[in-house]
C-alpha cells in the first residue's frame, strides 16, 4: 500500500467536510482492502437528500467490491438546482461541489477520480446523468435510478430538456460523440407510475417524455440507443424494472436488491454488452 496519502479510518463511513469549505460536506468510506488506484463510486441523493442513507447502504457493496464511495450532500440552501447542475441564478454549481470533493478524496487515498463510477435516485439520477453528458470524459459507466426527468440528446431543444446550448452553464458544451459512449443503466420500480408530488408535471415533458417514472425512463434510454446508433456506437443502455417497488430508495435497496444490481452492473461487467442481473 502507498504510504504518502493522508488515509482516513477505513471499512467505516466517515462524515467529512471539505477542507477548503468547511460547509461543503459528502461521506466517505474507504474499503479495508484499499489500495492506491482504487475505483470510485460516488452515489447521489434525491431531493430528500438522504446522502448518510445512500453510504450506509451502498458501504457493504464498496467493501466487498473494494472500492472507494463517495456520497456528496448538496444541501438545499446552497444547491437548489443541484439536479439540473446548477444554472447561473439557481443555486451553486453542483458539478464543480463534487469535483473539488473528489479532488480531496484523490489527496486522501489516491483513488482513480479520473473514471468514475455513479449512481443516482430520484434527484440524484437527474444529477448523475446530466453530469455525465457534460464530463463524458470522466466517466466508467452509471446508473441512473428512478429519475423525475431527464435530458435528452436532442440538439434542437434547449438544455435542461434537450442538449442545445445552455444558458446558466456557460463553460459546458454537450458533446453526443462522447457522452453516447458511456454505458448507462436506468433502474425504476414497476410500482413507480405515480405522479406525485415530486413529480415534473410540465407538459412539455410529458409529451417528449411520458407521465411518470417508468415510461420517461424507458423513452430516455430508446432516445439514447437511437441517437447512438446514428453515430454508429453500440454502447449499452439498459432499461430495468425493479420489482415490487415503489418511488421509495430504502425500499428499492431492501425488497429490491438495488445495491446488487448497481454494482453488478458497474464493476462486474467484463464485456460491454452485458447486462445487469
Amino acid at each position: 500500500m502507498h504510504t504518502d496519502y493522508m488515509l482516513p479510518q477505513v471499512g467505516t463511513v466517515l462524515t467529512r467536510r471539505l477542507n477548503n469549505d468547511p460547509k461543503q460536506q459528502y461521506y466517505l468510506f474507504v474499503p479495508r482492502g484499499w489500495k492506491s488506484g482504487s475505483s470510485v463510486f460516488v452515489t447521489v441523493h434525491g431531493v430528500k437528500r438522504m446522502a448518510k442513507e445512500h453510504a450506509d447502504e451502498f458501504a457493504c457493496f464498496a467493501e466487498r467490491y473494494g472500492v472507494v464511495l463517495v456520497a456528496p450532500l448538496f444541501s438545499k440552501d446552497r444547491f437548489c438546482d443541484y439536479q439540473r447542475l446548477g444554472r447561473e441564478g439557481r443555486g451553486e454549481r453542483a458539478d464543480h461541489a463534487l469535483n473539488r470533493i473528489l479532488a480531496e478524496v484523490r489527496l486522501l487515498t489516491g483513488a482513480d477520480i479520473n473514471r468514475l463510477y455513479m449512481f443516482g435516485y430520484s434527484g440524484g439520477g437527474q444529477f448523475v446523468h446530466r453530469y455525465a453528458l457534460a464530463y463524458p470524459e470522466r466517466i466508467a459507466r452509471i446508473v441512473i435510478a428512478a429519475a423525475g426527468w431527464y435530458t435528452f440528446p436532442d440538439q434542437n431543444i434547449n438544455y435542461p430538456r434537450g442538449i442545445k446550448k445552455a444558458k446558466g452553464l456557460p463553460d459546458i458544451h454537450f458533446d453526443p460523440g462522447e457522452f453516447l459512449s458511456v454505458s448507462t443503466c436506468v433502474v425504476v420500480g414497476e410500482r413507480d407510475i405515480h405522479r406525485d408530488q415530486e413529480l415534473n408535471k410540465s407538459g412539455r415533458i410529458d409529451r417528449q417524455q411520458g407521465t411518470n417514472r417508468f415510461e420517461r425512463g424507458k423513452a430516455w434510454v430508446k432516445a439514447m440507443a437511437n441517437s447512438a446508433r446514428f453515430y454508429h456506437l453500440n454502447t449499452p443502455c439498459f432499461f430495468e424494472k425493479i420489482p415490487a417497488c415503489n418511488h421509495s430508495f430504502l425500499k428499492c435497496m431492501h425488497k429490491g436488491k438495488m445495491g446488487g444490481r448497481v454494482f453488478r452492473f458497474l464493476f462486474d461487467s467484463r464485456s460491454p454488452n452485458s447486462r445487469p442481473q
